[in-house]
């Protein structure tokens, strides 16, 4: 079983079948956004003849949102499943963070009072920026120092208030979910576990019950029990001797054998299981995770990672500089040169692959 190819397609990433934004948001569950940037590209690269201006237009239109839906990580998600999947998932990530919000002074009075502030603050559909909300804390006595800012923001965020809104300039905004998102129907838990193994082993798969813990932040009895309910959409194959999961669709995309493929920090391509070894040799691990979880934009070639890379943004050209972990062959590097094109179209402006050097 090549798994690196089969997740290739799963993931949209070659060959993507879908033309919306929104849609292949859906289709991932959800998208990791650490990077907002970065964020953009990873759906981007999944729709076909996306560009970075109609990516944010789904955006404005709120066909999906970034919060944080799991494992304290920022995620874009689905507008319809903000609600559902926040309740699943963020119990477990608010009680694993009780010690640092006692470290914080950060309480159940303090997150109600700053709670109420922010209600006042974006009522009426406003959105309002990061950095002058914290200004409004601060004005009403709630400290910001530190982290205290972005915890109570978290939280809030997990807790069912707010969700980041569009951005104005280079700032990111917020505004109150019941305002800025359509209602959605409730979901009992053993639906919601279902539904969430079906979208992550159909878009990720084959992978592991104990990949799809890691990146739900679920525990892994949980993750077997939504493995369990959505098992009848879902196929199993028995490699190395783990079982792996994965949706009727995941075949070996064709267009994967000799392709190459810019992905941004933190994609879900990368991120998104427990083993990576698949997709990346051991050997240059420490190349890509800078420590503390740091995975830095990979160039990925026949399903491997080969190198990482990095842009410089010029008045009218973009430079992409790659630094690879060993040499490429002429048509290796002819798929970079391609891919490097297409990120260039996806910024709207030109854009050319820089000499490179070696990790």
């Amino acid at each position: 079983m090549n798994i690196a190819r089969r997740r290739l397609g799963s993931q949209q990433i070659a060959r993507p079948a879908f033309d919306d934004p929104a849609a292949v948001v859906r289709w991932m569950g959800a998208v990791q956004a650490q990077d907002y940037l970065g964020g953009l590209w990873a759906v981007g690269l999944r729709t076909r003849a996306a560009t970075e201006a109609s990516v944010e237009a789904a955006i404005a239109r709120r066909a999906f949102v970034r919060t944080w839906p799991m494992r304290g990580t920022l995620h874009f998600v689905s507008a319809a499943d903000v609600r559902w999947m926040s309740q699943l998932l963020t119990p477990r990530v608010i009680a694993l963070a009780a010690s640092r919000h006692r470290q914080l002074e950060l309480d159940a009075k303090v997150f109600s009072r700053a709670g109420r502030v922010v209600e006042r603050a974006l009522a009426g559909g406003t959105c309002v920026r990061r950095d002058a909300i914290y200004q409004l804390w601060d004005a009403a006595g709630i400290s910001t120092r530190e982290s205290r800012g972005l915890h109570l923001l978290g939280y809030l965020a997990m807790t069912g208030l707010i969700c980041f809104g569009p951005r104005d300039g280079k700032q990111q905004t917020f505004a109150l979910i019941d305002e800025w998102l359509p209602p959605a129907r409730a979901v009992e838990r053993d639906e919601a576990l279902g539904e969430l193994a079906r979208r992550y082993f159909t878009s990720h798969g084959p992978a592991t019950v104990h990949d799809f813990a890691w990146w739900s932040g679920l525990t892994v009895t949980d993750a077997r029990r939504g493995t369990e309910v959505a098992k009848n959409d879902l196929e199993q194959t028995d490699a190395d001797g783990h079982a792996y999961w994965s949706g009727p669709a995941a075949r070996p995309s064709r267009g994967a054998a000799t392709a190459a493929y810019l992905l941004p920090p933190w994609d879900e391509y990368t991120v998104a299981y427990r083993d990576r070894s698949a997709v990346l040799d051991a050997a240059h691990a420490g190349k890509v995770n800078a420590g503390g979880g740091v995975l830095s934009p990979v160039v990925v070639v026949r399903g491997h990672v080969v190198g990482t890379w990095r842009r410089a943004l010029g008045k009218t050209a973009v430079a992409v500089t790659p630094s690879f972990f060993g040499r490429l062959a002429p048509n290796e590097m002819q798929a970079v040169v391609a891919a490097t094109r297409r990120y260039g179209e996806f910024l709207g402006a030109p854009a050319e692959l820089a000499k490179s050097s070696k990790c």
